[in-house]
């Protein structure tokens, strides 16, 4: 297959709309630390330690996600420059790698997700055993 201009610049959108979605739990996260952080100031419980070191475990997938989400972007840049100035070889390779660091971002993206869901499993079941 043909490499040609238009396959990575289809990467473009569907990059940015993933780097919306990381920021969005980025700033959700953001936004739970900051509570919780008014709950551990009243009362420094065993479950605020082990909601903290949850969310700290997220933040560092999400800063990972987004990193490796900037470098595909990145690649898919390189790749239409190196089309540009015909290096079809170099540009495969690069588009190749592209390809790849969206795959693992958006595998850190799962891990991250089951992490939460978890979490949240473990509130619903906290609030059910108190009623």
């Amino acid at each position: 297959m043909a490499l040609s201009m238009n396959i990575p610049a289809l990467l473009f959108p569907a990059i940015s709309l993933t780097m919306l979605a990381y920021n969005a739990r980025y700033l959700a996260i953001a936004a739970l630390i900051r509570q919780l952080f008014k709950e551990y100031e009243a009362t420094s419980s065993a479950k605020t330690h082990r909601q903290i070191s949850n969310l700290r475990r997220r933040l560092s997938l999400i800063r990972w996600m987004q990193a490796i989400a900037i470098l595909s972007f990145l690649a898919s840049v390189i790749t239409m420059t190196l089309l540009y100035i015909e290096m079809v070889t170099l540009a495969n390779m690069v588009f190749g790698v592209g390809l790849l660091c969206l795959m693992v971002s958006l595998v850190l993206s799962f891990v991250e997700i089951k992490i939460s869901t978890k979490a949240l499993a473990i509130q619903l079941d906290t609030m059910k055993q108190n009623t």
